[in-house]
Order: C-alpha cells, then sequence, then structure tokens
C-alpha cells in the first residue's frame, strides 16, 4: 500500500472510517468529509478503502443505510417514510427505489418476506446475451463451529446485493469441507460470496439462540474468480465471522436455519452431480 503510514496506520483509518458511517449514518455524511476525519485527502483516502473493503466509501455508505433501514423494517413498526428519514434518505419514493435496487424487493415486500406473509424471494437474474459456465468447488467452515447452511452467490461486485447471477444454499457439516456446483454462471469476472448461519459459537453469535452469522468469499477483497463460458472452474470458498469493514449484506435471502444434520456428501469430483438445498425454503430473512 502506497503511503508513508504503512499498513497498519491504513487499517485504522478505514476501521475509523467505518466505525463513524455506521454510527452516524442517518447524518448528511460524505465522502469529503469523512476523509478529512481521517487526516487524508480525498483521492488517496478512497483508494485505500476502497483496497481494505472492496468498495468505495460513498458505495459502503450507501450499503450501511440499506443494511440498517432492513434492520428497522424487520424489527419495528417505523412508517417507509419515517425509516427513509432514519437512514437518512430525504424522500420516501428515492429511497423506495435505492432499497428495492439493492435487496431485490420493495420496502414493504421485505417487510411481508420478515413476517412470513407470502412475499417471494427474488431469484438470480443472468446477464443477457453472456455465454454460460460454471463454478465448482467447496465450503468450509471455520473451526469451532457446528453445521451451517450457506448461501453461495455469484456477483457482479463485492458486496451480497441484488441481483444475484447465480445462486444456490448448501448445507455445510463443521468438521469437513462441502461440495457445491453452481451452474449457468454468465462468463466473466465475477465475485463469488457467501453468507451463512452456523450452530455453535463465536462473533455474529445471536444471543438468543445460540447460532452464528459468517460470512466468506473465493480469496481476497481483490481475488474474483475467471468465469468462461462452456467449462467449470474450480474455486474454494472459506468463510468466517464477520469483520467490522465488510459491507452489509442487502440482498433478501432465505431463511438459513442450519440443519442438524449433515449427510457427508461424494468427494469434490463429483461435485458436477452434487445436489444443493433446495433454494426456496420457507421465506425467512437471516440475521446477516
Amino acid at each position: 500500500m502506497a503511503s508513508t503510514w504503512g499498513e497498519v496506520a491504513m487499517d485504522a483509518v478505514v476501521e475509523e472510517a467505518v466505525e463513524y458511517m455506521r454510527a452516524f449514518f442517518g447524518d448528511p455524511l460524505t465522502v469529503a468529509g469523512i476523509a478529512e476525519r481521517s487526516r487524508l485527502g480525498s483521492f488517496l483516502f478512497s483508494r485505500v478503502f476502497k483496497e481494505e473493503t472492496g468498495v468505495s466509501p460513498g458505495q459502503f455508505l450507501a450499503a450501511v443505510r440499506m443494511g440498517e433501514a432492513k434492520r428497522l423494517l424487520e424489527s419495528t413498526s417505523l412508517d417507509i417514510a419515517g425509516i427513509a428519514a432514519a437512514v437518512g434518505h430525504g424522500g420516501s419514493g428515492a429511497f423506495t427505489d435505492h432499497f428495492t435496487a439493492a435487496v431485490g424487493l420493495t420496502p414493504g415486500g421485505f417487510r411481508r418476506l420478515c413476517r412470513d406473509a407470502g412475499q417471494v424471494l427474488p431469484g438470480p437474474r443472468p446477464e443477457p446475451g453472456a455465454g454460460l459456465g460454471a463454478l465448482a468447488g467447496t465450503v468450509r467452515l471455520p473451526r469451532g463451529y457446528g453445521t451451517a447452511r450457506v448461501y453461495l452467490g455469484v456477483f457482479a461486485t463485492p458486496v451480497v446485493r441484488y441481483p444475484a447471477l447465480a445462486e444456490a444454499l448448501v448445507d455445510v457439516p463443521g468438521d469437513r469441507p462441502s461440495c457445491y456446483r453452481l451452474p449457468d454462471v454468465p462468463e466473466g469476472s465475477r465475485h463469488l460470496l457467501a453468507v451463512a448461519v452456523a450452530a455453535g459459537v463465536g462473533a455474529g453469535r445471536g444471543p438468543e439462540d445460540g447460532r452464528s452469522v459468517l460470512v466468506g468469499r473465493h480469496g481476497t477483497v481483490r481475488t474474483t474468480v475467471a468465469v468462461t463460458a462452456g467449462t467449470v472452474t474450480g474455486a474454494a470458498v472459506r468463510l468466517r465471522p464477520p469483520h467490522p469493514a465488510d459491507p452489509p449484506v442487502l440482498l433478501a435471502l432465505p431463511g438459513l436455519l442450519p440443519a442438524r444434520t449433515v449427510v457427508p456428501q461424494p468427494g469434490c469430483a463429483a461435485a458436477p452431480g452434487a445436489q444443493p438445498v433446495a433454494l426456496r425454503p420457507p421465506p425467512r430473512p437471516s440475521g446477516a
């Protein structure tokens, strides 16, 4: 990282900026103002921030606001205008447009999903005209966790937001990796991202249910998967507890209640025949 402050100092700058965004997302924040607090110029701050998080400061702030809007829709009875104002949007119309574009459902639709009111989840939206390939490999949990139900999605950006280009649910045991296969993935440079709820303890655990939220990806923030039409590309996914600098999960997800037991799958040489669990269990958003 090109800075005389050093890599540790840059990490601290990004962490402080993220904490500030998460604390004051309802205020009229600007990237220039956040950069000024970090004592860096806007250009250097934006570059360092994107290197650490995978997205620009403006994109991260927008994701924080939509993530908070999801929480308010799920856990409060505030109306749409009140939620729009609480997350820093001036009008409910613009807020609804931004929320729908990020989550795949309108605010009202997401609230119906949270209340098990028959709302259908948004499905993947492949890019029209793109050649199709496939991704296959393993999904592994960190040590110390029980079984997990893992949502795997392929995205054009490093954020779990609408639309997914391809998606699947995979049950993973705590003591070994599980195989997955994602067919019909549009060719190009893609981000393979994962969200899970696992049985066990650790960061991200819901205090009321003894389960933990995990996130994952193929490689690091700066690594994408090159998908080629007509071929199967191997890509391993490792899950971990969330970091504060991870962008919020925006896409409306199915319920991720972990299975009590997971039947071991064949070796991953047999991944093309492996069957993931159904992607449309009773619609209930994860706690991610």
